[in-house]
């Protein structure tokens, strides 16, 4: 199997090396395509205002000045076009828990590989450190992944806890948790006297309770949660279409 692997840290980022490095020990073919800067937040983005420029580097990885999507749809479409059979996005460094997902650059990368023929996976460390750790998760899962006959239009979004691996206490499928609103803008003025905002970080926990991704986490356990990109409101169907015979 070849994978592809992207993420939103960037090329150069530490969970992208622990994480091709890993698979390649275990006989994986990767190719990766990342972003060449931290392009944390990106979500779905593509880039439609100017050119890509890829960057081949010595060690056979590309580097894209875009967004993660960006990197994932050259991949697929020029790059690497029938060659990869899933994407893998990460190791992200911090979790990826409840709404999270709606802005994330690594989940929306795993996304972009919805056309692959296997199920993507985008998968976080709730930390900075112990990468080895997703990376082990990550080999110990993916041959059980095989085996599920998962929809297309799903990716399973992995979260770890930032601990030595002997140090988690289990395994959890969950469901997306929920944030609070989060703080307001931070108005700012820059150097030359223009008003400027930085967004504030994201809304603490609402919903955290069992089952939830937030509570696998901080509960010292692995958290997989099925996500589906289908948008779509079923439950509403019918009652818009009421509306339209109503009318």
């Amino acid at each position: 199997m070849t994978l592809l692997l992207s993420n939103d840290d960037g090329v150069h980022a530490p969970g992208l090396r622990q994480l091709a490095t890993a698979l390649q020990q275990q006989g994986y073919s990767t190719r990766t395509v990342a972003p060449d800067r931290d392009r944390s937040g990106a979500s779905n983005s593509l880039t439609l205002d100017r050119p890509l420029h890829p960057v081949h580097l010595e060690n056979g990885d590309i580097s894209i000045n875009g967004t993660p999507t960006d990197c994932v749809h050259l991949a697929v479409n020029a790059f690497y076009n029938g060659e990869c059979e899933r994407i893998i996005s990460g190791i992200n460094a911090g979790a990826n828990l409840g709404d999270d997902v709606l802005y994330s650059g690594t989940v929306a990368a795993a996304m972009e590989g919805r056309f692959l023929p296997k199920t993507p996976i985008a998968i976080s460390l709730a930390g900075k450190q112990h990468f080895q750790t997703a990376a082990q998760v990550l080999l110990e899962w993916l041959p059980k992944l095989e085996a599920l006959q998962l929809p297309a239009n799903c990716i399973i979004n992995i979260n770890v806890p930032d601990r030595p691996y002997e140090q988690l206490t289990g395994i959890e499928v969950t469901r997306l948790g929920h944030r609070q609103r989060s703080d307001n803008p931070v108005l700012t003025t820059n150097p030359r006297g223009k008003e400027c905002y930085w967004i504030s970080a994201a809304g603490d926990v609402a919903d955290a309770g069992p089952g939830t991704d937030f509570y696998a986490i901080e509960q010292g356990r692995v958290s997989i949660t099925p996500i589906q990109m289908d948008m779509t409101l079923h439950s509403g169907l019918d009652a818009l279409h009421g509306l339209i015979t109503q009318g």
